[in-house]
């Protein structure tokens, strides 16, 4: 069985692991043992934490194989951002130049760096082990996130986001970021990152550049990937797409990959999301598949299974094995969505 839960201490392996296997561009991820010891920690105290409104509050949760007790991706959610570091993007803008003597009106597209994102919760470390991509595993990973978010909403900004990471070679060099270090900042695109993720992010108001930048005075390679992902992102953004999640002309600073943007409310998962009764028993045959949560937090659990969930009834039937999965006993509330 399959089962998402949340970090703890134990999991430092695991996690340094999964660092090092994300590879360049998964900023939230560093290879750097004390920062991640420090992540694990945040995420341990966020989950035990009484919260009146979001604030710096990170949920960082693992997808654990019970079968061998490995540890296999990660799935994590931001309560609100930019509230003690400052969280940069490039918000995509126009002017307009017209003029009535010459006859010409041209219409120009600027970069201008911004802090509009500040208090927005935030979806992100989505990682998932290469053998384990298969099945239902991914979606269920992803879409987990919006049970959680569903069920303590108040513990989250009212817009939520999503980074999509941008375009770069194998090597982790961006044509965007090429750019930048020739022009401004002068250290390549990993050492960037590497210390965005750190937290270290004095350098961008430093050195990043203070006015709009002309998209057209860029070079082609870099115009062209602006609001563009990776490859390996673009299942990730598609099943964004389909949540509702929307693109409002804000990219990363570096890489210049999109970050799309949803109400939380309005997050198809959290509308769709149902409360139900468990009952435990013989589970009916059923060819439907449900992410299925119990309604708990720091004892969050959460899974996908195969149910018989009627659309007007109140309780879903649960084997033994995945109630205690879900730590969820007779009469105890769940909250299931459809695969």
């Amino acid at each position: 069985m399959l089962i998402i839960r949340p970090i703890r201490s134990s999991d430092f392996d695991s996690l340094y692991r999964i660092a090092v296997e994300s590879g360049h561009g998964f900023t939230s991820l560093p290879v750097n043992e004390e920062l991640l010891k420090r992540k694990i920690a945040r995420s341990e105290a966020s989950f035990q934490k009484a919260v009146d409104k979001p604030f710096d509050e990170g949920y960082l949760m693992v997808l654990e194989d019970t079968a061998n007790g490995k540890v296999v991706g990660t799935c994590a959610l931001e309560a609100a951002v930019g509230m003690e570091d400052a969280f940069y993007h490039y918000r995509l803008g126009t002017e307009v130049y017209h003029s009535e003597q010459i006859q010409v009106r041209n219409e120009v597209e600027t970069l201008t760096l911004c802090h509009d994102y500040t208090g927005a919760a935030e979806l992100c470390t989505l990682f998932l082990q290469a053998d384990y991509r298969k099945g239902n595993n991914g979606r269920m990973l992803s879409r987990s996130r919006f049970l959680f978010l569903a069920q303590h909403a108040a513990r989250f900004g009212e817009t939520v986001i999503a980074e999509m990471r941008g375009v770069s070679d194998e090597n982790g060099n961006s044509p965007f970021y090429s750019w930048l270090q020739k022009h401004f900042l002068g250290i390549d695109f990993v050492e960037a990152d590497y210390l965005s993720g750190l937290g270290q992010k004095a350098f961008m108001a430093e050195m990043m550049p203070r006015n709009p930048v002309y998209v057209c005075l860029l070079p082609e390679d870099a115009q062209k990937v602006i609001g563009e992902v990776h490859t390996n992102t673009r299942p990730a953004i598609s099943l964004l797409r389909a949540e509702g999640f929307r693109c409002r002309g804000y990219v990363d600073i570096f890489d210049a990959g999109p970050t799309v943007e949803c109400n939380l409310q309005d997050i198809r998962g959290v509308r769709e999301s149902r409360v139900l009764t468990v009952r435990i028993g013989d589970m009916p045959a059923s060819e439907d598949s449900f992410i299925i949560s119990n309604t708990k937090l720091a004892d969050y659990r959460a899974s996908c299974a195969e149910l018989q969930v009627s659309k007007d009834g109140d309780d879903v039937v649960l084997s033994p094995e995945l109630a205690a999965g879900l730590m969820v006993t007779e009469g105890e509330l769940v909250r299931v969505l459809a695969i």
